[in-house]
């Protein structure tokens, strides 16, 4: 399944709500495993982001779902990359 790294940073809504972050992550684990996806790592973090979380999805279309659903939220913005694994890259790496 394609990974994708979440840089995660909270709204005003968010952060007034922080009381509620670890319930909201449960539901957004809940959520991620309806999609068909896996939460794999969920850290809050202290610095530029507020969290940074790492999801497999088993397509694109459900991580562009997913991340618009809790974009919708109004408690988080996100800025998600796209990873790769060693063995993905291994792969790639022949197509240069």
């Amino acid at each position: 399944m394609p990974t994708y790294v979440a840089l995660v940073k909270w709204t005003e809504q968010g952060v007034k709500n922080a009381r509620d972050t670890v319930r909201r992550a449960r539901e957004f684990r809940a959520d991620v495993e309806r999609r068909g996806g896996q939460v794999i790592s969920i850290y809050w973090t202290q610095g530029k982001y507020d969290i940074v979380s790492t999801v497999e999805f088993p397509d694109e279309q459900s991580a562009m779902a997913e991340l618009l659903a809790l974009g919708g939220s109004g408690y988080v913005r996100t800025q998600t990359l796209r990873a790769f694994t060693e063995s993905e890259m291994e792969s790639i790496i022949p197509k240069m």
